[in-house]
C-alpha cells in the first residue's frame, strides 16, 4: 500500500539482522511533519507505553494508543524492549537505531510463542522477524515513512501459506490503520 516501485525494489535497512530472512511486504505513506517530529511517536510505541496507533482492540488489548508525545517514553536504544502484550512476555526488541532515520524492531519466538535469544541455539521451529520504519525527509517539512522488514520461519514449508493467508493480510490491515493514525497525530503536534 502506498509504496512506489522504487521503494519496493530498493534495499531496505536491516537485511543482516535476520539470517536467511526474506523481505516482507513494503508499505509507505507521506506524513505532514519532518522526521524529527515523527520519530518521537515511533520510539514510544509498545503495549506498556503509547500503544501501536493501529486497531487498539486488536493490537493494544483494548487500551487506547497515546494521542500525544510522552517525554518519559523517549529513552529508547539498542536492546530496548517494546512490549507486544500486557504480560510483557512477548516484545519487539530495538535491533537498529538511527534517529531520526531508521528504527528496526525484532521479534524472535518459538512456535509456542516464547521468545528466545537469537544469538543462542535456535529452536527447530521458530520465527524471526523485523519491523522496520525508514524515515526520509521530503520538501515542505514532510516525511516519507516506508515500513518493511525481513522474516524467517522454520519449518520453511510453512512460510508461504502462513504469509499469504495470515501474516501479510493482517499486516496490511494493521499497518494501514497505523499510517492513518500517525498522519493525524503528527499533523497535530
Amino acid at each position: 500500500m502506498g509504496a512506489t516501485k522504487d521503494e519496493v525494489r530498493a534495499p531496505f535497512p536491516g537485511a543482516s539482522i535476520v539470517p536467511g530472512g526474506i523481505r516482507s511486504a513494503t508499505m509507505a505513506t507521506t506524513l505532514d511533519a519532518p522526521p524529527e517530529r515523527v520519530w518521537p511517536w515511533l520510539v514510544q510505541m509498545g503495549t506498556d507505553r503509547a500503544g501501536w496507533y493501529s486497531w487498539d482492540r486488536l493490537d493494544n488489548f483494548g487500551r487506547s494508543s497515546a494521542t500525544r508525545v510522552h517525554p518519559e517514553w523517549q529513552d529508547v536504544r539498542l536492546g530496548s524492549r517494546l512490549a507486544a502484550n500486557p504480560d510483557v512476555d512477548e516484545y519487539w526488541e530495538v535491533a537498529a537505531y538511527d534517529p531520526p532515520r531508521f528504527l528496526g524492531l525484532r521479534m524472535t519466538l518459538d512456535l509456542r510463542g516464547r521468545p528466545f535469544d537469537p544469538d543462542d541455539e535456535r529452536p527447530s521451529h521458530h520465527t524471526d522477524s523485523t519491523w522496520g520504519f525508514h524515515l526520509r525527509p521530503l520538501p515542505a517539512e514532510r516525511t516519507r515513512l516506508v515500513v518493511s522488514g525481513y522474516w524467517s520461519l522454520r519449518p520453511r514449508w510453512l512460510r508461504p501459506p502462513l504469509s499469504v493467508l495470515v501474516l501479510e493480510p493482517a499486516h496490511w490491515v494493521m499497518q494501514t490503520r497505523q499510517f492513518a493514525n500517525l498522519r493525524r497525530r503528527v499533523a497535530g503536534t
